[in-house]
């Protein structure tokens, strides 16, 4: 099949290589395209582009047009090569570009290139720590993506920042309290996140995506709790060393999977029925919304978590055993320090309670306890759903951080 190509005056120097490709790109390898054009250099022209493209080249000897039409003589018949472009040859395709054509490994020599794209060889290579996609990877990404991105809220126009606040003056305290500790909470849930978005692979890009609306999540919420925490007073609460020691382990956990596990699963999980409760418990309306807003986020969280986990141990006998360790190493590192501080647990039941009186206190104090039953309740569940027997399960929640993150 032969096929033709009127340039006019365009030369190659001027774009006419735009149109010389799009008439190439639906020939087979080994067709030819005939080339007119009246531009003076471009026979000189089109010899130095067939070469660098990778195309076979006919020059034909210039002889006068046929004065019957404007069309001017043929230049030159290209053959087409096996790919449009010498930086083609060669190329290696980085995997396929739906989800579930992810490949089992990475290299490095992909570097940056798209899921899917021809990398040209030469291209440098990048290193990613997360190059495996066992390591990282679910099957739910792709809809897990979805629904964060669509459940995106602003927190100027989702929360009723106005409404009223006729709470007793104690009441606003705890609350400040608790916010706090919220605040340096979500600060560590947003920083693991981050840390690990830029040692995965961009061949697993869902992931990279999840790990980037998690961390957009998390900022939104250090904003809303450090905004209602100010609605009413100037400072903040007490931030206590043992607190502090426990999110510092989940900051220097080095394994995707185990730290995963340890923020996602047993944190995040835990911070779930944290967010309910004060919900049901909220003073006000603002503070009401924004928790509830809050939890939904956290429950994504978890979703992620668990898929990524539960896949991860499918594929990796070992992975139980290294997730059992995780949480015995951790709990040995914070042996000693008083975890939830006597601050927020106070906080916690003067929000339940309402007012400082022997029945609401002990009214309060029994909301609290329940907190902390159905907390661990959450755990051994969903430590069976990892596919820990429950003794095992049991006995992990309980030695669960006392800061409950």
């Amino acid at each position: 099949m032969q096929c033709a190509i009127d340039l006019e005056t365009l030369d190659l120097d001027r774009g006419a290589a735009l149109l010389l490709r799009a008439a190439l790109l639906p020939l087979a390898p080994g067709e030819t395209l005939r080339v007119y054009g009246s531009a003076p250099a471009l026979g000189h022209h089109l010899r130095a582009w067939a070469r660098a493209e990778g195309h076979a080249i006919e020059e034909l000897p210039p002889r006068a047009g046929d004065e019957r039409n404007a069309t001017p003589p043929a230049v030159a018949v290209l053959t087409r090569g096996t790919a449009l472009g010498a930086r083609w040859a060669g190329a290696e395709r980085a995997g396929g570009a739906a989800p579930a054509e992810a490949v089992a490994f990475a290299p490095a020599r992909w570097g940056l290139a798209a899921r899917g794209a021809a990398v040209e060889a030469g291209s440098p290579e990048i290193s990613f720590a997360l190059s495996h996609r066992d390591e990282v990877w679910t099957d739910d990404a792709p809809e897990l993506y979805r629904q964060a991105a669509a459940a995106q809220w602003d927190p100027e126009r989702a929360i009723p920042w106005h409404a009223p606040r006729t709470h007793p003056s104690l009441v606003e305290d705890a609350l400040v309290q608790v916010l706090t500790y919220l605040i340096e909470n979500e600060t560590a849930a947003l920083l693991v996140p981050v840390r690990f978005c830029a040692q995965i692979h961009p061949q697993f890009r869902e992931i990279q995506q999840l790990l980037a609306i998690q961390a957009a999540d998390e900022a939104r919420h250090i904003e809303v709790f450090s905004r209602r925490a100010r609605a009413v007073r100037t400072e903040l609460g007490l931030s206590t060393s043992g607190g502090q020691a426990s999110l510092k382990t989940l900051l220097d956990e080095p394994d995707f999977a185990l730290a995963s596990f340890l923020l996602s699963v047993l944190g995040e999980g835990s911070f779930v029925h944290l967010l309910g409760f004060l919900h049901v418990h909220a003073p006000d309306e603002a503070t009401r919304v924004l928790m509830h807003l809050v939890a939904q986020d956290e429950v994504r969280h978890v979703a992620f978590g668990m898929s990524h986990l539960e896949r991860h141990a499918r594929h990796d006998p070992t992975l139980l055993a290294r997730l059992r360790l995780a949480v015995e190493r951790r709990h040995e590192a914070l042996r000693h320090t008083a975890g939830l501080n006597a601050e927020v647990f106070d906080a916690l039941v003067i929000l339940a309670a309402g007012e400082l009186t022997p029945e609401a206190i002990e009214r309060g104090h029994a909301a609290v306890s329940a907190l902390v039953e159905q907390m661990d309740a959450g755990r051994r569940a969903r430590l069976r759903r990892l596919g820990f027997e429950e003794r095992d399960a049991a006995a992990l929640s309980s030695l669960h951080t006392r800061n409950f993150m």
